[in-house]
């Protein structure tokens, strides 16, 4: 297994010929595209797909990241279904019988791993069909010894934080292993997933690009992060933020009256001019801890829920992260600016 550094080194150096000539078994594409009607050529076909005998790929996805990054790859020549709705808890989400039904019609369930989601890949693992299997990204990305601990995944539990894929260049290597999987199942459409994959890694380069440059107009002395559920773990690191600290504790319980006066003498301690929550995990203790501590507060970080709704343009990964580089970049005093040059839209060839 290479190191991550390696996997990052790699990841932004790729500058690959776009595939030329992709028209074979394009029928099926054209069609399915044309079923879509007067819709706006830019909207997403998101991941909400029936899984059906039509003679495309069945594949089966837990988040909505993932989801997003196996729409762009596979196109419209997989019929792609999320397990997890997006916005929900993915660490405690229970899949219902409903979705044995899906994974039963599945050729393949793709996941992050690491402990993320692990009652739908059981839930998968009993009622993939014959052939079928369960693909996990994060532990083929990183190694054991690079996997992130904190306080919401202490290393006594033996969880690591699973959110690999808010530092862009893990999301690249991600949609790596996926064309990769498409291509060893489904080798007739090889030619078609690469050059999705050639093209959609262009976009996440200047993704990775416009978050570095945002970052870097943030003052130094407020790339600071504390927010309320880590998912910033393998952000930080590659783009010169530091998380001081994280609100919620591993049991996804509030943190008691003990831990709330510590946070507030760490805001106050560090100067942090703003934390942040998250949609998926509002908290009420959150504003108090702010106000106490003289910070500003923002709740709308995501970490698993793309804006818009399903079929926007910008329901996607890549809108996801320029949202929440923009929240961030307004609330420390940098600039946005950047973001503005990358499209959120999804790029796979229709």
């Amino acid at each position: 297994m290479r190191s991550s550094n390696q996997f990052i080194a790699a990841s932004t150096s790729r500058r690959k010929l776009m595939a030329t000539g992709i028209t074979t078994a394009m029928a099926i594409s054209m069609a399915r595209w044309a079923s879509l009607g007067a819709q706006d050529i830019n909207a997403s076909l998101g991941w909400s797909d029936e899984l059906t005998g039509n003679g495309l790929l069945n594949v089966t996805t837990t988040v909505a990241p993932i989801s997003s990054i196996v729409r762009n790859v596979g196109g419209t020549r997989i019929n792609l279904r999320g397990i997890v709705p997006d916005g929900v808890n993915s660490h405690t989400f229970e899949p219902a019988p409903s979705d044995a039904v899906i994974l039963a019609a599945a050729d393949i369930l793709i996941a992050n791993g690491l402990d993320l989601e692990t009652p739908t890949i059981e839930l998968a693992e009993a009622n993939l069909p014959a052939g079928a299997e369960v693909y996990t990204l994060g532990d083929k990305v990183i190694a054991p010894d690079e996997y992130a601990y904190d306080f919401s995944f202490p290393e006594e539990d033996g969880h690591p934080n699973p959110h690999l894929w808010t530092n862009v260049p893990y999301a690249i290597r991600y949609a790596e292993l996926v064309e990769q999987k498409l291509s060893e199942i489904d080798p007739e459409n090889s030619a078609y997933y690469q050059g999705n994959l050639d093209i959609y890694v262009t976009r996440l380069e200047e993704l990775d690009a416009a978050i570095h440059a945002t970052v870097e107009s943030i003052p130094a002395e407020n790339r600071k992060l504390l927010t309320y559920h880590d998912s910033w773990a393998y952000f930080a690191p590659n783009y010169g933020m530091e998380v001081i600290g994280a609100i919620q504790p591993s049991d996804f319980s509030e943190p008691s009256p003990r831990e709330v006066a510590g946070l507030i003498d760490q805001i106050r301690e560090e100067q942090v001019p703003a934390i942040f929550g998250s949609e998926v995990f509002p908290s009420t203790v959150l504003e108090q801890i702010a106000s106490e501590g003289g910070a500003d507060y923002y709740d709308d970080l995501r970490d698993d829920e793309p804006p818009g709704e399903s079929g926007d343009p910008e329901h996607t990964y890549v809108g996801m992260m320029l949202r929440n580089l923009e929240i961030m970049a307004n609330a420390l005093g940098g600039d946005p600016a950047p973001l503005t040059a990358v499209s959120p839209e999804d790029t796979y060839t229709r």
